[in-house]
């Protein structure tokens, strides 16, 4: 069974920071290609940052210098450290697993929120 489970969200103050974890099971973490997305409420899903299986990185624009993706495959988890948050991070991010080698699965957590207060 796989499971993408995350944490970190939170209430913060403009200006603060929070670090996201998720972490997964039942997939082979280290073929996969992992993204945060982020929901604001009443909008889509957007992706905001993805950490390849091979370590590249990239981030959507209103993230760049200020949110780092990265992963530790010994532990099977993908990290968002947001500093400087504003009140437009507020929402729903989501971590998702897109398998890069073989056959093209694709997972999603459930999601863990995080407020931005101004």
């Amino acid at each position: 069974q796989v499971q993408l489970v995350e944490s970190g969200g939170g209430l913060v103050q403009a200006g603060g920071s929070l670090r996201l974890s998720c972490v997964s099971s039942g997939i082979i973490f280290g073929l996969n290609d992992m993204y945060w997305f982020h929901q604001a409420p009443g909008k889509q899903r957007e992706q905001v940052a993805v950490v390849s299986r091979i370590f590249t990185t990239a981030y959507v624009d209103s993230v760049k210098g200020r949110f780092t993706i990265s992963r530790d495959n010994t532990k099977n988890t993908v990290y968002l450290q947001m500093n400087n948050l504003k009140p437009e991070d507020t929402g729903v991010y989501y971590c998702h697993a897109r398998q890069a080698v073989g056959p093209p699965t694709e997972y999603w957590g459930k999601g863990t929120l995080v407020t931005v207060s101004s």
